[in-house]
């Protein structure tokens, strides 16, 4: 059976989405071309030859990709089984089995990957109601195979990690466990795992990055969506690495909660090649902190940001900037405690025009302020829209995100585009234009070199 799995966009990263079901497919006895539209082009022979066609949908902008691309390859291949795995699958259902996908894949999607195939090969009937024998949704705990990352792009096509300007590094990308162990009610990860997460074996994660070091990588990033879900899981990971790769470094992603508990792990993570923490601080103001019930305070973000300075890690603070509770004046605060912290320099223009994304199923969807204030779902944007009731607030999302694309298309450092959102905000909030807003030395900040974070 041939299997092309097709990746539309990982933020910058080789795709761990498909080179782990292509192992579980090969095993099958299935030939397997892996796709990522984010680097390649459509070929067409690929499409026209696969009888089943699988997209990875992780994410939002994954999934409108996604969802653009499947005419061409349904007219290039009307004959094949069309799948749907990842987070925004079961999401999105409705509209991905109108599209023409027979099969639905949320959670642990490997073994539910391979048992269609299996299926789709021996002819076994589906479900009657849905064609598809397969869980909706499964968080069965699997016994991963190593990823089969033979014929992807290199990893050189894709985000590196700045250090300096004369340092570049070729970056891998794992998975050392999916899920999350909480609920914020924003997070399309909860609609799907429900405060649970599920843990990658330590040995296949450290073969997927042994493999990936002899291609070159020397930073890894680790995607989990918390890397201290499990503490000791995350730690001994991170200690075998250093052991075997002592001049690898990495970056993780976890919670300012999390950051607050577990801060005796903070230098141990330095010491074995950590160089930053990404950490979804979401906004400084407590009541929107409430709404999204993130675990966390303003004041804890102020005492993660000092833990983190001490241990010699740095912060890659993301945010929800544009909320319905959002004020003017609550931006031009955000951006004041950016520069009182000194992380202007820390933060990726695009997140200071992120606006908050009401998916089907979203626990948001709880709170009667947010059921009275959003529209039906929309199938096109995959979400619920708003408008927040100061039209100001939306006119300064539309002038933020013009400024933050401007400054990209020009290459300008994140310190000219801040100067520009900081005028535009309190011009919003004043009337008229402040002093220069006068930002501390700057500071030495390694980053990927993709910017977007949804």
């Amino acid at each position: 059976m041939n299997v092309l799995l097709i990746s539309t966009y990982e933020l910058g990263r080789q795709p761990f989405g498909l080179a782990s079901p292509a192992a579980w497919l090969r095993r099958e006895g299935c030939s397997v071309r892996c796709l990522d539209l984010s680097v390649e082009t459509l070929p067409e022979p690929a499409v026209a030859g696969a009888d089943l066609i699988a997209f990875h949908v992780p994410m939002h902008t994954a999934t409108r990709l996604a969802v653009r691309a499947v005419a061409r390859v349904r007219e290039l291949n009307p004959r094949a089984q069309l799948c749907f795995y990842g987070l925004y699958a079961p999401l999105n259902e409705d509209l991905l089995r109108r599209l023409g996908a027979a099969t639905i894949l949320g959670g642990e999607f490997e073994q539910g990957l391979a048992s269609l195939a299996r299926r789709l090969a021996t002819g076994a009937p589906g479900a009657a109601e849905t064609g598809q024998a397969e869980p909706r949704v499964s968080l069965a705990r699997q016994q991963f195979l190593v990823p089969e990352r033979d014929g992807l792009p290199a990893l050189d096509r894709y985000a590196r990690l700045h250090v300096t300007a004369g340092d570049l590094r070729i970056v891998g990308y794992t998975e050392a466990s999916r899920g999350c162990r909480h609920r914020c009610r924003h997070c399309p990860i909860v609609p799907v795992y429900d405060g649970r997460f599920r843990i990658v074996q330590p040995d296949v994660v450290l073969e997927d990055i042994r493999r990936q070091v002899a291609r070159g990588a020397r930073h890894v990033t680790f995607g989990d969506a918390d890397f201290f879900n499990g503490p000791s899981h995350a730690m001994a990971i991170a200690r075998a690495l250093h052991d075997e790769f002592p001049d690898l470094s990495y970056d993780v992603t976890i919670k300012i909660e999390h950051l607050l508990l577990h801060r005796r792990h903070l230098a141990e993570l330095r010491d074995t090649g950590c160089l930053f923490v990404t950490s979804a601080v979401e906004a400084v103001d407590d009541r929107i902190l409430g709404y999204l019930d993130k675990g966390h305070t303003r004041a804890g973000f102020v005492e993660a940001v000092g833990l983190l300075r001490r241990a010699g890690l740095t912060l890659n603070p993301t945010f929800v900037s544009f909320t319905p509770w959002t004020t003017v004046a609550g931006y031009c605060e955000l951006l004041a405690t950016l520069v009182e912290l000194e992380l202007v320099d820390h933060v990726a223009p695009v997140q200071h025009a992120i606006r908050l994304l009401v998916t089907r199923a979203s626990r948001l969807l709880e709170l009667p302020a947010v059921r009275d204030l959003v529209g039906e779902f929309d199938e096109q944007r995959l979400v619920h829209p708003w408008v927040h009731p100061d039209p100001r607030v939306d006119r300064l999302f539309e002038t933020v995100t013009d400024a933050v694309t401007d400054g990209q298309r020009r290459d300008e450092d994140r310190r000219a585009i801040f100067r520009r959102i900081w005028d535009l905000a309190h011009e919003a909030r004043d009337g008229a234009v402040p002093g220069s807003v006068r930002l501390a030395a700057r500071a030495s900040v390694p980053y990927l070199t993709e910017p977007w974070y949804c």
